[in-house]
Formats: C-alpha cells, sequence, structure tokens
C-alpha cells in the first residue's frame, strides 16, 4: 500500500480547509501539509451547491478571511463568488499543490508509541469512469485552480485495489503528527427528506437542492418549494424570476430579517482607507452588531420578536406577518434567515410567489394535498427540507486501538475532543458567521504546534479530570436536523474551557492571547 507522510494532513478543500492551510503556510511555513478532499473540486458547501440563487446568509466581511479581505461591492454573496474567492485564496497562498482530490478519507488511527496518526484514505484509480458530475467539476477547477495531478497520480500508483460498483477503488495510507478536520457539518452525499404519503405517486419532477440537476428548466412551471430555511428563502425568489408561480410550503414559520446585499459603509471605507484597514473596521462592525443582536435576542426575546415582526409587516402587512412569519419558539433558538434587499418579501408583494403554512396530507398525481384538503398542484417539487448533520465526514477513529465514541467525548474549545490526541476540527458559529471560529481555530491550531515544538512535546491530549464539569448538549438549537443528530453528536461541558462560548470576542480572547498549557491540556513526550 503506498504510504505519504506529513507533518499536518487537512481534510476537506472548502471554506475552513483552504483557511487552515493557508494559516499554516503563513505562521508555519516549515511545516509540510496536504489537503485531501473527497470530491474532484475545491470550495466544499460553495462548489457542491448549485440551485438557483445560492448565496451565503452571512455577510462576507465575516465569512471571509481575517488575512484577506473581502473587495466586491455585495456584501451577501451569491455561490460563485464566494467559490472564486476561496479559489483566489489557494492560488495566493499556493497551496494548489497541496490538495489531492477524490481522496476520501475512512479510517485514522493513533499510535502513542510512534505518536503520530495513520490515515487509511480510497481513491479512484485513474482507469475509473467519470462519476456523475466529476467532468463538470474539473472544468470547473480548471479554470481557476488546476489539480496538482502529478501528486494526484503518484499518490494512486501501485495502490490496493477494490471493486466499488462500475469503479475501481484503491487505498493508499497518509501518516501524520497532527490530524486537522475541515469537513463541515453535513453529509455531502445527500439532503434530508422525510416519508411523505403517497410521495411515489407524484409524476412530476422532484429535486432536492443539495442535488440540483444541470439544466432544470422551471421557465413558466408551476413550482412548490418545501420548507421555510435559508435555502427556501433563496430558492423562491430566484425561482420566482421565470416559473410561472412559486408557492413555499411550510409546516411552521421561520423568523425572516431582510438587510441590504450591499453595505454602504463598508463600500465608503474601502473608499478612502487602504483595503485591508477597510476590511478590519468592517469586519469589527459586522462581528459586535451580531453580537448585540444575538444577545437582546436571548435577553429580551419578546422585544425581538416584535421589532422582527415590524419589519416583515412594513414589507408585506400585519396579516401576512401574523399568519405567515410569527414561529412558535423564540428568536435564535433555531437560526435566523436573512434576505438581501427583501428579495422574497418583493416577489410575494408581486404576485410571483406565495407562502403557504399548513401539514403535508399526502403527495397526489399532480401536486400535494394538504392537511386542509386544499390540493397544490405542481410542474417542479423542491423539497429544501435540510441537511443530515454528520461531522467528521464519518470517519472512523481509532486511539490506541479502541474506537473512539463521538458520543461520549467531550469539545475541548469548540475544536478538539476528549481523550482524543492531535486533533483538531474546524466548527464554526452557530449564531454568527462559519470563518469567525474556524480562522481563530487555525490560530490556535498553530500557536499549539508552536509551543509544542519549542518544547520538545510530540503529543497532546485534552483530559478532563474536574467531576464537577457536567456534559451538555453541544448546540442549542432546536431545529430538526439538529435534533435528528444530537444522540451522534459530541457534547459540551458546563465549565471552561469544555464550554462553548458561541461569542467571537471571548473565544478571541482565550483562543488568541489565552494560555495554551492551561491545565487541561496534557502534553507528552
Amino acid at each position: 500500500m503506498p504510504h505519504f507522510d506529513v507533518d499536518v494532513l487537512i481534510i476537506g478543500a472548502g471554506l475552513s480547509g483552504v483557511g487552515a492551510a493557508a494559516r499554516l503556510r503563513m505562521d508555519l511555513p516549515e511545516k509540510t501539509f496536504a489537503i485531501l478532499e473527497g470530491r474532484e473540486a475545491m470550495g466544499g458547501t460553495w462548489d457542491l451547491f448549485r440551485y438557483p440563487g445560492v448565496r451565503s446568509d452571512s455577510d462576507m466581511y465575516t465569512l471571509g478571511y481575517r488575512f484577506r479581505p473581502w473587495k466586491e461591492q455585495k456584501a451577501i454573496a451569491d455561490g460563485p463568488a464566494i467559490l472564486n474567492y476561496i479559489r483566489e485564496t489557494a492560488r495566493e497562498y499556493e497551496l494548489d499543490k497541496e490538495i489531492r482530490y477524490g481522496h476520501k478519507v475512512k479510517r485514522a488511527e493513533w499510535s502513542s508509541e510512534d505518536a503520530s496518526w495513520r490515515v487509511e484514505v480510497t481513491v479512484l484509480s485513474d482507469d475509473s469512469p467519470p462519476r456523475r458530475g466529476d467532468a463538470e467539476s474539473e472544468t470547473r477547477v480548471s479554470q481557476s485552480v488546476p489539480v496538482a495531478e502529478e501528486d494526484l497520480t503518484q499518490s494512486r500508483k501501485d495502490a490496493k485495489e477494490e471493486k466499488d460498483g462500475n469503479n475501481e477503488i484503491e487505498t493508499i495510507e497518509f501518516t501524520c503528527s497532527f490530524l486537522y478536520l475541515c469537513t463541515g457539518y453535513y453529509d455531502y452525499e445527500k439532503g434530508y427528506t422525510p416519508e411523505w404519503p403517497g410521495f411515489e405517486d407524484y409524476e412530476g419532477t422532484v429535486v432536492h437542492p443539495q442535488k440540483w440537476p444541470e439544466g432544470l428548466d422551471y421557465t413558466g412551471k408551476r413550482v412548490v418549494v418545501i420548507g421555510s430555511g435559508a435555502t427556501a428563502v433563496t430558492l423562491v425568489p430566484a425561482m420566482a424570476e421565470t416559473a410561472e408561480h412559486v408557492t413555499m410550503l411550510q409546516r411552521s414559520p421561520t423568523y425572516v430579517v431582510s438587510m441590504p446585499a450591499e453595505d454602504k459603509i463598508a463600500n465608503g471605507l474601502r473608499a478612502v482607507l487602504p483595503a485591508k484597514a477597510a476590511y478590519a473596521v468592517t469586519r469589527w462592525k459586522n462581528v459586535l452588531r451580531q453580537m448585540i443582536f444575538y444577545q437582546i435576542a436571548k435577553k429580551r426575546p419578546s422585544w425581538m420578536k416584535r421589532l422582527i415582526a415590524k419589519g416583515v409587516e412594513t414589507e408585506l402587512g400585519p396579516e401576512a406577518a401574523e399568519q405567515h412569519f410569527k414561529p412558535t419558539y423564540n428568536p435564535w433558538d433555531q437560526r435566523l434567515c436573512l434576505v438581501p434587499d427583501a428579495d422574497l418579501f418583493k416577489s410575494i408583494r408581486e404576485g410571483k410567489a406565495s407562502i403557504i403554512t399548513s401539514q403535508i396530507d399526502s403527495f397526489t398525481a399532480g401536486g400535494i394535498r394538504l392537511a386542509n384538503g386544499e390540493e397544490l398542484e405542481a410542474d417542479i417539487i423542491v423539497t429544501a427540507t435540510g441537511l443530515v448533520l454528520k461531522i467528521m465526514a464519518g470517519l472512523e477513529l481509532v486511539v490506541d486501538g479502541a474506537t473512539v465514541d463521538l458520543s461520549k467525548v467531550m469539545a475541548y474549545k469548540g475544536m478538539m475532543y476528549s481523550d482524543v490526541p492531535n486533533l483538531a476540527q474546524a466548527f464554526g458559529y452557530t449564531n454568527a458567521s462559519w470563518t469567525l471560529k474556524c480562522d481563530l481555530t487555525a490560530e490556535y491550531v498553530c500557536r499549539l504546534l508552536k509551543y509544542m515544538d519549542r518544547n520538545g512535546y510530540t503529543a497532546c491530549v485534552p483530559r478532563n479530570s474536574d467531576p464537577s464539569v457536567v456534559p451538555e448538549p453541544v448546540i442549542d438549537f432546536n431545529s430538526s436536523y439538529v435534533l435528528r443528530a444530537l444522540h451522534e453528536l459530541p457534547s459540551q461541558g458546563s465549565k471552561m474551557p469544555w464550554r462553548l462560548h458561541q461569542n467571537y470576542a471571548k473565544d478571541l480572547s482565550m483562543l488568541r492571547f489565552g494560555r495554551v498549557n492551561d491545565g487541561t491540556m496534557e502534553f507528552l513526550k
């Protein structure tokens, strides 16, 4: 079996993986590393999702990297612009040659004796027929960030082969001193679709946003989008531009907030200040705004409800606001939905789109029958019904021969796990931009590695020796996709450093300036 050894092995070439690699390149240029990407293109979410209107639900001054200013006019950016930003970052920090595409991690085993991880990886052989979407993905990558084909081919040479349908699967091995997981939080292979009565009876087109078919023509078609989350509120106005009509069918309402797509203050600052200075000021402005908004929502939920409702009433009137935009839960018990320039509300006002709040009784040959007996006719039904939560991309972890049960470990500083050595995971905020926490994680990992090198340590492992620390759910959301997977996730603790802040300012103090040797992290030589 072919074998490759690096100091740091990064899993995932999405927004957080490219950011982690760039930080390593800046802070620890002497370290060797590789980035393993299971798909055939970089970009993660921003390459995977191709549905109409795909965009961020966070501003790019906080979703972007701290070290690389966002220079576009729009703060709420579309998917292609974000993907281009990731690719440009990879080019700027010469990460292209370090990425191995089509490399799926299956198993990682830690040896305390060797102080290293042994990672089992499967790749498609060069003789395998292309997978669906591979050709398009490779074309998209080659336009801006070329695949390091010589590295990819070398890593597959003489590898152990298995059969996977019509594909030849080869197994190779990497070893590393530190394993850095940047795999996101959901299953890339499939989204969540409930089991509806009569689903097989429907004769029209059904599509999930995560597997959007290329060339789907919805011009002049009657479309029903099932869901009320970020994907649904993005799809409806985008599809309404050319569809005959788009109906958003929601089981229950979600809080929806409008904000300008362009940040006038940011654009003004960029006109008078150097790019990095303007970016830093805008970033902190938006961080503080997010923190204040969240804290008010938690401390004064009734006031925040009224504020959000007033915004919807201004756009659609009090009746629509009461009927379709008044959730039963408090703001930030689930993530709020952001619509740039009130595009969703505009589509509804113009009659191009509508919202129905009701339960589904069953599917029919021509559409959906609701619980009240009404039938929605549809040529296309989009099931924007959520994600399947999946951390570590399903990787099997083994420490000194014992398989790690993730539901039994506790998250340390929101990035490492109790009794799991030399491993970190990039995991963003649920109440703010994902990259804010991932950036801090990357900085901390570099600080940690520098500390170990200076003191001659080969391993570090968080140990919970405090009996008063009580396990708690790691995510304090009641969203369906979270509740479905909560029993499989690690826990957080009732005290620091096991407790998650979900607060950028507190994490900044702890991760950028706090002690690395904090009495909880155990270091070994």
